[in-house]
């Protein structure tokens, strides 16, 4: 069973001049954890996950080391968030992500998602997004080819 057999075809992208204002109210209203990012020519150039966006507002290591955890504001650095949304997504997103092709075996992906602790991954064609990949196509690919076979011993 090959990876165009069970990826969603009908995928949500941003390019990478997307603010983040609107990469962030797909994720809030659709529950997208991430979305791919994508040149004019569909072209993936990046991922863009929430915690992307989450990332910036964690207290840095050094100021960590230096004045301690206790010194941290978290509410000031929450705040920050609004300076966040005017951002482009190419300054945050994620480049080059790790991705799978469309004519590998289901479960060589899975094996690529498991090493990377993916949920799910972008499909590519000769650098171009064709799809996306969770593990939860995959399960249910082998729980439907497993369970349609036992019934036909029944």
């Amino acid at each position: 069973m090959k990876v165009k057999d069970v990826m969603s075809r009908s995928v949500r992208s941003v390019n990478p001049d997307t603010r983040i204002v609107e990469v962030a109210s797909l994720m809030c209203l659709y529950r997208f954890h991430g979305l791919p990012v994508v040149d004019s020519d569909e072209k993936l150039v990046g991922i863009i996950a929430e915690r992307d966006l989450l990332h910036s507002l964690f207290p840095k290591l050094d100021k960590l080391i230096a004045e301690g955890m206790h010194s941290v504001d978290l509410d000031k650095e929450m705040a920050r968030y609004a300076e966040i949304l005017g951002l482009k997504t190419e300054e945050l997103m994620t480049p080059n992500p790790v991705t799978v092709d469309p004519e590998m075996h289901v479960l060589r992906a899975a094996t690529v998602m498991v090493r990377h602790n993916f949920r799910r991954i972008p499909v590519t064609d000769e650098g171009r997004l064709v799809g996306m990949l969770s593990i939860g196509d995959v399960h249910k690919a082998i729980f439907q080819a497993n369970v349609t076979s036992g019934l036909k011993g029944l």
